[in-house]
């Protein structure tokens, strides 16, 4: 009598361990989020085109001649000319040159104000115990809410009776006195993010309070430093409500009282040299933005996260 064998179990398909498919299919990224990640992109290089599209325009209508300013919505201009640059410096009783150089003084007084003056009350606010600190410190924030029209009248009626009218003292004092609550807040979150054994292990080797921020918090804040840096220039360099207060001699005006003044009394304008000379302002801040990007990113990141 035969018996016959039992039956053998089906076997597993042959292949690579289910662990590893796993992993090989996580790798390999699906159809949908393909798709999904082009057009992201897609919007993103649309929204970049809308948002750079004014900007070039004014770049190439700078290099047309001044009849052909508004001839066509293309980028690259069809006569090719460098006379608006030219004639655009030196336009009429206009002077670049110095506007420039009165631009670029106030710009650097005011970044150096604002990085020492927010610093040194930064670090007060964010390592030093003194009576009242949350209420002084939620009193500078509370600035931030007041609009800058309200405070006009009253700091024209001060820089008037101290005599500062028509000089660049009410542009830059103001900066060195830690007036810009934002930076105060920036740096401050970013300091308190910097652990406190830096600063006990610097106090065993001797250093005081300002050897612990000269020495430790500084050459660790250098992001956040760098972005108040930035931030001073571009707003100190594009504004315009100041200076024309302030200014009133054409000598010591800034770069964008001047491009004010190639409209005459007719409300008329020379397009060609203003299209050059406005080309001309926006790239030191496209170049200070170029070179301290990566502090701004680091910076912006970092401050407020513990």
């Amino acid at each position: 009598m035969s018996t016959s064998a039992p039956p053998r179990p089906p076997s597993k398909p042959q292949g690579a361990h289910p662990a590893t498919r796993m992993v090989v299919d996580q790798r390999k990224p699906s159809r949908s989020a393909l798709v999904r990640g082009l057009a992201r992109h897609a919007v993103l290089v649309c929204v970049l085109v809308v948002v750079l599209y004014p900007l070039l325009w004014m770049v190439g209508a700078s290099f047309r001649p001044g009849n052909e300013a508004f001839g066509t919505l293309g980028l690259w201009p069809r006569d090719f000319t460098l006379d608006n640059y030219r004639d655009g410096w030196s336009y009429g009783t206009l002077d670049f040159s110095r506007y420039f150089l009165n631009s670029l003084v106030i710009s650097a007084l005011a970044i150096v104000g604002n990085v020492v003056s927010c610093a040194l009350a930064a670090y007060a606010f964010a390592r030093l115990e003194f009576p009242f600190k949350r209420v002084l410190f939620a009193m500078v924030l509370a600035t931030l809410l007041l609009p800058y029209q309200v405070t006009i009248v009253p700091q024209y009626v001060l820089f008037n009776e101290l005599a500062w009218i028509n000089t660049i003292l009410p542009l830059t004092v103001p900066k060195f006195l830690a007036t810009d609550a934002f930076f105060i807040f920036l740096m401050v979150q970013f300091i308190r993010t910097l652990p406190r054994e830096l600063d006990d292990a610097a106090r065993l080797d001797g250093c005081g309070h300002f050897g612990i921020f000269w020495r430790v918090i500084v050459p660790l804040s250098l992001p956040a430093i760098g972005t108040t840096a930035m931030f001073t220039f571009i707003r100190t360099w594009d504004d315009f409500l100041g200076p024309l207060l302030y200014l009133n001699n054409p000598d010591r005006w800034t770069v964008t009282l001047g491009l004010n003044g190639f409209l005459d009394a007719t409300g008329t304008s020379a397009f060609g040299p203003l299209f050059a000379m406005a080309t001309l302002a926006v790239a030191p801040i496209v170049g200070f933005f170029l070179v301290s990007q990566r502090l701004l990113i680091e910076g912006v990141a970092t401050s407020g996260l513990k």
